[in-house]
């Protein structure tokens, strides 16, 4: 076993007097070391919860002979971080994840690991981890928070954070009082878990499962159901099958199983940013993805489940629906089948029998709510490396557009001209400069999307950034537009006024300027001066590559 290193041998008596300390007897020496890579915070409501499913993953490890060792990586709340420099943060801490994860494993020689994560960044990040360690491993999440729940009109009304997020805008525009969204506010997040909707945090947790990384249910069993508990003592159960049968993640996580995994997100209609991740975890694995790739995938693949923000349905909807199994059995004439996952058989095995208990919000192929997929990739003279839209959640007569441009050289100027009202409707917004080298760190723009979608703009408006997005956001938002403005992509050309064409069904996204002009203006721009010239992000802007290669550190 690798924890050999740590616990036999004469020379080791040091190291056997410090595990003696933290509650390891003699007769631990010859069991496996099981790393529980935990991500447990008191700020973030998707992991206030953690230490109960640690709990759970312990006593199962324990309960197959392993010894188990909590350990605890960070997490960043992209809600609590949203629309202030802490935004700044947010992807960059998916390379200290995984970087920590890799630290923590390899200094303590574990055997294998349970990675415990739930919300944005810490998911991809840990995923990263996982196969650049390459040790047995099982994924548990921590669950869906459930939806709010508001009585207006003499109804009961789902809600959810980007239920506020929206309100702010209703506010402004006169549609709700103040009182009104404070109402909404009390009521919109009921506990812990990941917000309800399809949003980043949940989109990832359930393509951990299409991965084959994590058993059926990780990514839509409520945090509050004690089915969550029952699924963390059997993930802990499972590492140690996983061990003795030395399965490692480079044996799941291959081409078609990340070709699995942008088939079911196209299916849901997920969050941008899991093209971003899906790419840094291919990278990391080795494997050429490029995006236009994901655009074939999305041809092929019909959009047959509609979750919040794009409906009125969450995750827990889906999970009583049938949940991930359901929608890869419905899809399983389109999937890679043969693929291996940590049940120790194959995808195919794994979901055979699941059924769709509701048909409202899992359709079948034959009546989808769209032929393809839910996000596309978007290319032209603005987007040589491309943009990524989630056409799923774009008004029909958005998804053709053209307009004037109004650009903002950062998220806070673009902010301001919405609250103040100086926008026109059909002119395409442009906020640049906020990619993952130039703002630096690449931040999500749902305040901006949002007080459009609540001010009723986001069907008369059109938005593009060399930023990112939540996944709660809705409208003709295309982001991750590369090359960045800080590297001189096409985007830093742009001036008020010059027209945008948008055309999601055909891909593509184009400026109304030639080639030489486009040249002329890039050449005549004054050399990019870094916004931060300390510290982490810092570095992060010196060492990051393009988001079209996932964002990953360069190599």
């Amino acid at each position: 076993m690798k924890s050999d290193v740590v616990k036999k041998g004469i020379e080791r008596a040091p190291h056997r007097s410090l595990l003696r300390a933290v509650g390891c007897g003699s007769d631990d020496w010859d069991k496996p070391f099981i790393g529980v890579i935990n991500s447990f915070s008191e700020v973030v409501p998707g992991h206030i919860h953690l230490q109960a499913i640690a709990r759970a993953v312990k006593e199962g490890i324990r309960s197959r002979g392993g010894v188990p060792f909590e350990v605890n990586t960070l997490v960043v709340c992209d809600g609590i971080a949203m629309n202030h420099p802490g935004m700044k943060y947010s992807l960059p801490s998916r390379e200290l994840i995984a970087d920590s994860c890799e630290i923590l494993a390899e200094a303590h020689a574990f055997d294998g690991l349970v990675f415990i994560p739930n919300c944005d960044k810490v998911i991809p990040g840990m995923l990263m981890a996982a196969v650049r360690l390459n040790l047995p491993c099982i994924f548990i999440s921590g669950g869906p928070m459930m939806a709010g729940k508001l009585y207006q009109d003499n109804q009961v009304r789902s809600v959810d954070l980007n239920s506020v997020f929206l309100g702010v805008g209703e506010v402004m525009k006169g549609n709700m009082t103040e009182a009104g969204l404070r109402e909404l506010e009390e009521v919109a997040c009921p506990g812990c878990g990941s917000c309800a909707g399809m949003f980043t945090a949940n989109t990832m947790n359930c393509l951990t499962e299409a991965l084959g990384m994590a058993l059926p249910g990780n990514g839509t069993i409520p945090a509050v159901e004690a089915r969550r508990i029952q699924l963390a003592y059997k993930a802990g159960q499972q590492v140690m099958e996983v061990l003795a049968k030395d399965i490692r993640p480079k044996d799941i996580i291959n081409k078609d199983s990340i070709y699995n995994a942008f088939a079911v997100d196209m299916a849901l209609g997920g969050s941008t940013n899991s093209v971003l991740h899906l790419t840094a975890i291919a990278h990391e694995t080795g494997i050429d993805f490029p995006l236009s790739w994901v655009n074939e995938i999305s041809e092929h693949i019909p959009h047959i489940c509609k979750l919040s923000p794009a409906s009125d349905y969450h995750i827990e909807d889906l999970e009583l629906a049938g949940g991930i199994p359901a929608i890869m059995q419905e899809l399983s004439p389109l999937l890679n089948l043969k693929v291996n996952t940590v049940l120790r058989q194959p995808l195919g095995k794994m979901i055979k029998g699941a059924e769709v208990k509701n048909r409202e919000v899992i359709r079948p192929l034959s009546q989808p709510y769209a032929a393809t997929g839910g996000i596309s990739i978007l290319f032209g003279n603005l987007a040589l490396e491309g943009g990524v839209v989630k056409n799923a959640a774009v008004a029909p007569d958005m998804l053709v557009h053209q307009g004037p441009a109004r650009v903002f050289d950062s998220e806070e100027a673009a902010t301001a001209a919405i609250v103040k009202g100086e926008l026109k409707s059909g002119e395409v917004i442009v906020i640049r400069y906020e990619g993952p080298k130039g703002g630096p760190g690449m931040r999500e723009m749902l305040t901006p999307t949002s007080l459009l979608s609540g001010m009723g703009m986001d069907k008369e408006i059109a938005l593009i950034t060399d930023g990112r997005f939540s996944g709660a956001t809705k409208g003709a938002a295309i982001g991750h537009v590369s090359p960045e403005a800080a590297e001189r992509g096409p985007i830093a050309a742009l001036k008020d006024g010059d027209i945008i064409k948008i055309d999601i069904p055909n891909h593509k996204l184009e400026a109304e300027l030639n080639q030489s002009e486009i040249e002329q203006r890039l050449n005549s721009l004054p050399p990019f001066e870094p916004k931060i010239k300390t510290g982490y992000l810092k570095r992060y802007s010196d060492k990051v590559s393009s988001a079209s290669t996932g964002a990953v550190f360069a190599d």
